[in-house]
């Protein structure tokens, strides 16, 4: 989310970038309980994916 938020110009430590990542991990949170991820971006979705692989596969 740093990297994020450098790229996008926003102070992710001032109150709007605050609640910027608490929208985002509760999306991404919901995500990885199986919630629709499709308003995540790419990489975020392969992130997920990889995540909900098995543990064996994942390597």
């Amino acid at each position: 989310m740093f990297v994020q938020s450098a790229v996008w110009g926003i102070n992710a430590f001032d109150q709007w970038g605050v609640e910027l990542g608490k929208q985002a991990a509760t999306t991404i949170a919901a995500a990885l309980a199986g919630a629709d991820a499709a308003a995540l971006d790419s990489s975020t979705r392969a992130l997920l994916r990889r995540w909900h692989r098995p543990s064996s596969e994942r390597r």
